[in-house]
């Protein structure tokens, strides 16, 4: 048929119910997708600790993204320096798809696997960065969980080679797609709270511990391989009331609050508020300033920047530190407080958490609401859905997820930088364009730690 002969009442018609038509055929496919077996990608695990599924621990809780994710793909492999969580992981697998996994302690051997779509990375921190570089170089698609990098110049490598491998990169950060954050940063978009100056961040502070003896590892646990990249020490373990891991450890879950491997509440509880205080002052794309540690206390003693004491666990426990950003904004971190992001503007404030949102702009909504579309302008013009939909999707549809490595990098960059400030207790002044600290010799050392022989980054 010839259109210029068709009456432009047919044109619009048959526009209109082909309109009508993609729009059910899309809705029906996101609803679709994923359950037909060939639609499902394949994943592989690496790191099956609580984080992944707390089951696979030996703890029967709730807690852990394996689950959810495996509502979207098929794992046919796992990973971890701990075989009792490498069987426990493969047994919940054959519970889920019927089919056992192939069991690895080199992760390497699921980045080989040219079956496998997507690599799940849940290893400890000082892991992330050196595994997501070398999936995305694979060919694979990678979910990290938070925090993406252990330092600065790790994620600005992270970030480079997204770009230039192109793959879809999405880090564990799900308070992004959770709907109190996203209307947070809808009203901010808005201008509902004027000109916003200031975020101020309440995230705990970390836990000390008794003196940990050194000891043997269990003999499931390949210590050597745990330790990866960072800098061999001994094994150290105190059985006790404390956590899911009833114990103190170097290791499993209680990594987190020694600076070797993590950077405590800073780059923990950090990694969620500090990213939605920098998405939500649309500072995603540049980096602070200075960075002003007004209060800082260690568990042990501190020189140089580096912990006297090897038996204890060594990140900060109370902190009020200041990240200054260009036109006044800054972002406050502290580890007293309630829980949550508190936005400060010229026409009001606004809080947000896990459990509530609160504030006058809130309670405007009733009889100002927001646009129709605001929310999802916020989440990136993409349906608003839960953090492993949107990943598994923007896989599909080869676009950048709501968590993307680049904004993240920037957020966390001021996470790291609060540690450097945090350990040396002295102000440190930052330059975002160069990635690098200015003026002070000793703390642009600290921004990179060179990888143990033997287990540098594969870079081809």
């Amino acid at each position: 048929m010839n259109p210029s002969r068709t009456p432009r009442r047919v044109v619009l018609k048959n526009a209109f119910h082909a309109t009508l038509a993609t729009t059910i055929l899309c809705r029906a496919g996101r609803a679709e997708s994923f359950r037909q077996a060939n639609d499902r990608p394949t994943i592989g695990a690496i790191g099956t600790g609580s984080r992944w599924c707390q089951k696979a621990t030996g703890i029967n809780g709730p807690w852990g993204s394996a689950p959810d994710v495996r509502k979207f793909g098929d794992y046919i492999a796992v990973c971890d320096a701990d075989r009792s969580r490498t069987e426990r992981a493969a047994n919940l697998i054959k519970e889920w798809h019927g089919v056992s996994p192939s069991e690895h302690s080199d992760y390497r051997a699921i980045l080989d696997n040219p079956k496998i779509d997507i690599v799940h990375i849940s290893t400890p921190d000082h892991w992330h960065a050196k595994i997501a570089i070398e999936a995305m170089l694979a060919g694979k698609d990678v979910y990290c969980e938070k925090p993406m990098t252990l330092t600065i110049p790790e994620g600005r490598e992270l970030c480079d080679v997204c770009k230039k491998t192109g793959r879809i990169v999405q880090v564990g950060t799900q308070q992004r797609s959770e709907k109190q954050f996203i209307q947070a940063i809808a009203l901010l978009q808005n201008g509902r709270l004027g000109k916003v100056t200031k975020a101020t961040c309440r995230i705990g502070g970390a836990p000390t511990s008794p003196e940990i003896p050194t000891a043997q590892p269990p003999k499931e646990l390949d210590w050597n391989l745990w330790q990866g990249p960072v800098r061999e020490a001994p094994f150290r373990y105190l059985a006790g009331d404390n956590g899911e891991t009833k114990s103190w450890s170097r290791c499993h879950y209680e990594f987190r609050w020694w600076y070797e491997y993590s950077g405590g509440k800073l780059t923990d509880w950090g990694a969620h508020h500090v990213d939605i205080a920098t998405w939500g002052l649309g500072l995603t794309a540049t980096g602070p300033l200075e960075v002003i540690p007004e209060l800082v206390k260690h568990p042990v003693e501190f020189k140089d920047g580096y912990p006297v004491d090897a038996t204890r666990y060594n990140t900060a426990t109370e902190f009020l530190i200041r990240a200054k950003f260009s036109q006044g904004i800054e972002i406050e971190i502290r580890h007293d407080g309630d829980n949550g992001i508190l936005f400060e503007g010229t026409e009001g404030r606004l809080f947000v958490n896990r459990g509530r949102i609160s504030g006058k702009p809130v309670e405007d909504l009733q009889a100002n609401p927001l646009p129709a579309t605001a929310m999802e302008a916020a989440y990136k013009n993409r349906p608003l859905v839960d953090h492993f939909r949107n990943f598994f999707e923007s896989a599909r549809d080869r676009v950048e997820p709501i968590s993307d490595v680049h904004s993240h990098h920037r957020a966390l960059s001021t996470c790291h930088l609060a540690g450097i400030a945090a350990r040396l207790n002295r102000p440190i002044t930052w330059d975002a364009n160069s990635e690098s600290i200015v003026g002070d010799e000793q703390a642009q050392r600290m921004l990179h730690r060179e990888p143990r022989k033997g287990f540098e980054t594969l870079r081809s």
